[in-house]
């Protein structure tokens, strides 16, 4: 059952129904960790003091990705805040993922304003996050930019999917947010052990992050050409261009 409108909201007949059903559409669970995300974060939300609301764990959130950009940044100092970095990446993915799953869970759904606010803060999250590693010692600025600019397209080409096919899948393949969280806390805790993770690739001084970085900024541009040429195959088999006069 749909929410009743709020008070003083638009009237049936001025509503869109296109933009009704991207913001309803239906979020297809295709990650890796997905089986194992979804009944722990439910789990969780179900145990959460009832003082707690979505808008305070998207806060968290929040604050979080920016305390990773800090953190980052800060390692130029010590590797030492590699530790705070991947602990705040973990506070990150509950604030990210918990807030939408405490309100399905308590039915308190706003899908409007929660599909605006959430996909508002994953874009400064993600560019925080990435910023952050670009001002790091272990990433290039410039690799750190491509990536974030790649993950934004592929973020905006899935809310183009959701307005067109009233569908939400978020992942590319079974690769995630959470993955990506699991690669980054994986590599933060080589380095902070002092593992030998840098090399010299055509006299450009690299890390393992540049590598892994390259590698998936490369991976983002393949799959979203292949991606939007489905879409658009699928879009001009409903929609047929006209003919030549």
């Amino acid at each position: 059952m749909r929410p009743d409108p709020p008070a003083g909201g638009a009237p049936e007949a001025d509503r869109d129904p296109d933009v009704e059903s991207a913001v309803e559409a239906e979020r297809e669970p295709n990650f890796l960790l997905a089986g194992f995300e979804r009944p722990t974060l439910i789990w969780i939300a179900r145990r959460l003091p009832r003082w707690v609301l979505p808008d305070d764990l998207t806060i968290v959130g929040v604050a979080a990705a920016l305390g990773i950009c800090a953190a980052y940044q800060l390692s130029n100092d010590g590797t030492g805040w590699l530790w705070v970095a991947s602990g705040l990446l973990v506070i990150q993915w509950l604030g990210d993922s918990l807030d939408g799953t405490l309100a399905r869970v308590r039915e308190i759904q706003r899908p409007k304003y929660g599909y605006y606010i959430d996909h508002l803060v994953d874009a400064v999250s993600t560019a925080a996050i990435g910023i952050g590693l670009g001002l790091s010692p272990f990433m290039l600025l410039s690799i750190a930019t491509l990536i974030v600019v790649a993950y934004l397209i592929l973020s905006i080409n899935v809310y183009l999917e959701s307005y067109a096919f009233g569908r939400f899948a978020l992942g590319y393949g079974r690769i995630g947010p959470t993955e990506v969280r699991v690669v980054l806390i994986a590599l933060n805790t080589a380095l902070a052990l002092g593992l030998g993770l840098d090399f010299n690739l055509v006299d450009v001084d690299l890390t393992v992050f540049d590598l892994i970085g390259l590698a998936i900024a490369a991976v983002m541009i393949v799959l979203l050409a292949g991606r939007a040429a489905h879409n658009l195959r699928l879009l001009a088999r409903e929609e047929p261009a006209a003919p030549r006069r």
